[in-house]
C-alpha cells in the first residue's frame, strides 16, 4: 500500500542551511555551538531552524548541563526513502496505465 509523503518533513529537508544541518548531524551528535561553527549562522537563526527540525521529528535533543545536544533521528529519513521508493515502484507501474479521455 502507498503511503502519503510527510510534507512537515519534505519542508524541513527543503531548505539548505536545514538540510546542511542534516547531512553534518548524519556524521555525529552535535551541541548548538558546533553547529554554529560548521554552519556560519547566527545561534537564534540556527535555533529556528532547529525548531522546525525537531518538530518535523527529524532530530531529538539532549541537554548536556548548559548545552543542548542534537541527534539525527534515521528511522525518520529511513521511512522517507522507503516512501520515496514506494512512489517510484508505483509510477514505474503507473507508466503503463492511461486513462482514457
Amino acid at each position: 500500500m502507498l503511503t502519503s509523503v510527510d510534507p512537515d518533513v519534505i519542508r524541513a529537508l527543503g531548505d539548505p542551511l536545514r538540510l546542511k544541518i542534516v547531512t553534518l548531524l548524519a556524521r555525529e551528535t552535535l551541541c548548538t555551538t558546533h553547529l554554529v561553527e560548521e554552519t556560519g549562522a547566527k545561534q537564534t537563526n540556527l535555533s529556528n531552524h532547529m525548531k522546525v527540525l525537531r518538530e518535523a521529528g527529524l532530530v531529538d535533543t539532549e541537554p548536556c548541563g548548559r548545552f543542548i545536544y542534537y541527534r539525527l533521528r534515521p528511522e525518520v529519513l529511513e521511512g522517507l526513502a522507503g516512501q520515496f521508493a514506494e512512489l517510484g515502484a508505483s509510477a514505474r507501474t503507473a507508466a503503463q496505465n492511461k486513462r482514457a479521455c
